[in-house]
């Protein structure tokens, strides 16, 4: 080896050095944190959190096994762009839902970049709250389980949460993030416990997901767009919904959203999109639902854009979300209703591009019905229900 060659090796090995050798692990017990289930660690977390990102170098956070007492913490103002959670514990919330009810969320990352999330359990014990909303009394809104906002570059991989008050994984105006193995799980009569909610979000990735829960398995909020969801199983649950859309009268619209690979068991709907009944500059486009299995669905394909909770702000009006190029291939399994397939889209602005491509879906054995109203499209393929386009 000649002396050049010998200077540039040199160089390239002592400029990886920081990058392989100076890479630090901050433990949360020695920190403070006790993994006793009760003792409060949220100053632990915190103090690992701004030790890691004061690292020039990629950092971990490492949680021992145990189950960790925190409170709500916000995880922001980090200019570390490698921080990973490794966590082999559960974070326990608060039993006494006041305590965290109102925060909105329980664990929040605000304006980070390239955090990664491996492992752990998350549970919002949100048992109370449920009971209390259930009963109609005054309760708060409850808190999402783990909130990232304005952030980039995120992973959420192997995490489970459970029995979250709200919802249980939101992300809002982010770009790319990949959630894989996740599993949700809560009631299927848990109020407002979305799984996964997407909003102002582009380039996120959902897979190899299981989600039971009481609200949708995974929710798309206006401005989502370029979102990937594979190999997914719902329910119980609401099914996999786009929106609901259209409840502002100034709202970014959805597109390009792709779901597939995904079993529905016993969720009160399959693939849905849904729109308030009332004047809005939303939009839903470039849709693709495919290779879908229904079993015991109620509502399997279903677009709803009369939705008027309570019939409050929109008695007598017509959604202004505009539904096009949506397509539903090889999909197939049993509906729990006799109506496997309704279209109900809005008379000022009908569905248009609506694609039906080998479907088959029965009830008690029977072909089901299908049902259209202001939709426009076509259809391919074995079709059953007969189609209504």
């Amino acid at each position: 080896m000649g002396f050049n060659s010998m200077i540039l090796v040199f160089i390239v090995v002592v400029g990886l050095c920081p990058y392989w050798a100076a890479a630090v692990t901050y433990n949360v017990v020695n920190l403070g944190a006790k993994g006793d289930g009760k003792t409060d660690s949220t100053k632990a977390f915190l103090h690992a959190w701004t030790a890691a990102c004061a690292s020039a170098s990629p950092a971990t956070i490492y949680v021992p096994p145990g189950r960790y007492f925190l409170r709500n913490a916000v995880f922001s103002g980090c200019k570390n762009h490698a921080i990973t959670f490794r966590i082999d514990a559960t974070l326990v919330a608060p039993a006494d839902y006041r305590v965290i009810g109102n925060a909105g969320n329980w664990l929040a990352f605000e304006d980070v970049t390239g955090v990664s999330i491996l492992g752990g359990i998350l549970d919002g014990q949100g048992t109370g709250l449920w009971a209390c909303k259930n009963s109609g009394k005054s309760c708060p809104s409850g808190a999402t389980t783990l909130g990232f906002t304005n952030s980039n570059n995120i992973l959420i991989s192997g995490l489970t949460s459970l029995n979250s008050q709200m919802f249980h994984i939101v992300i809002n105006g982010c770009q790319k993030v990949k959630l894989q193995g996740v599993r949700v799980s809560a009631s299927g009569d848990s109020p407002n416990t979305d799984g996964i909610h997407v909003q102002l979000s582009s380039g996120v990735t959902i897979l190899d997901t299981k989600i039971k829960t009481g609200d949708d398995c995974v929710s798309i909020g206006p401005g989502a767009s370029n979102l990937w969801i594979e190999n997914v199983a719902c329910g119980p649950g609401h099914g996999i919904s786009v929106g609901s859309l259209g409840k502002e009268l100034k709202e970014a619209g959805v597109q390009n959203v792709t779901v597939k690979t995904v079993t529905f068991t016993g969720s009160q709907n399959g693939v849905r999109i849904k729109s308030w009944a009332r004047a809005s500059s939303g939009f839903a486009r470039g849709i693709l639902f495919q290779h879908i299995l229904m079993v015991d669905v109620q509502n399997p394909i279903l677009i709803d854009q009369n939705y008027c909770p309570n019939n409050k702000n929109c008695p007598g009006q017509v959604s202004g979300v505009k539904v096009s190029d949506v397509t539903y291939q090889d999909i197939h399994g049993t509906s729990a209703t006799e109506v496997a397939v309704k279209f109900d889209c809005s008379s000022k602005y009908p569905c248009s591009g609506i694609n039906l491509k080998d479907v088959k879906l029965t009830y008690k054995n029977k072909a089901a019905e299908a049902s259209c109203a202001n939709a426009d499209g076509k259809a391919s393929g074995f079709i059953e229900p007969q189609s209504c386009l």
